[in-house]
């Protein structure tokens, strides 16, 4: 069932409408191409916004839907880019009822697509961020650690402990007040 929303019929031809069952038929620059985001100009993405969605007022959408919206338009043009190579007989009609159907059993489908995809590339952006944050600090750390007023100082440190702990130790000893042996007092009685 859900195989049929994603072929459709016209003149005894099955045309998918769903670019990634392409995938078997393209070569690996065609499927990054398909995948990626930012493959398509986005005066042609400006221009098509009122075929896809026409209901929107893109005025009041804030930047993430703007987003959201733009990678789904962008999904939507390689699709149909992909049908007319698979399917360059197709006339003016058919190719605006393949429109349709795109657009009527695929919008959702390709919404939650591009969501995630988005998330997906801002958590790569994240983790590269995290990662070059961490690089950096240990490259200061290991800068300032190799300077020569730091390795007096942590000397001066390292001798003051060292000077500390043998005067805690000696004061300990000699001053032992700890007496293995219970006094017994003579007040109490037993």
């Amino acid at each position: 069932m859900r195989l049929q929303q994603d072929i459709i019929k016209i003149n005894g031809k099955k045309i998918f409408i769903n670019p990634f069952l392409y995938s078997r038929k393209i070569d690996q620059k065609a499927k990054k191409w398909l995948r990626e985001s930012g493959q398509i100009s986005q005066s042609r993405i400006d221009l098509n916004r009122s075929k896809f969605y026409p209901e929107l007022d893109w005025n009041i959408l804030s930047f993430n839907e703007k987003l959201l919206k733009n990678t789904t338009i962008e999904l939507f043009l390689k699709t149909i880019e992909i049908i007319n190579i698979f399917h360059p007989n197709l006339n003016a009609e058919q190719l605006l009822l393949v429109e349709e159907k795109l657009i009527y059993y695929k919008k959702s489908s390709f919404e939650k697509w591009s969501k995630n995809y988005i998330l997906k590339k801002n958590k790569l952006i994240l983790k590269e961020k995290n990662k070059l944050e961490k690089a950096h600090i240990n490259n200061d750390w290991q800068k300032w650690l190799s300077l020569k007023e730091t390795k007096k100082l942590m000397l001066f440190f390292f001798v003051i402990m060292i000077i500390s702990a043998f005067i805690g130790w000696f004061a300990g000893i000699s001053k032992n007040s700890c007496n293995p042996y219970f006094e017994i007092s003579s007040s109490d009685p037993l």
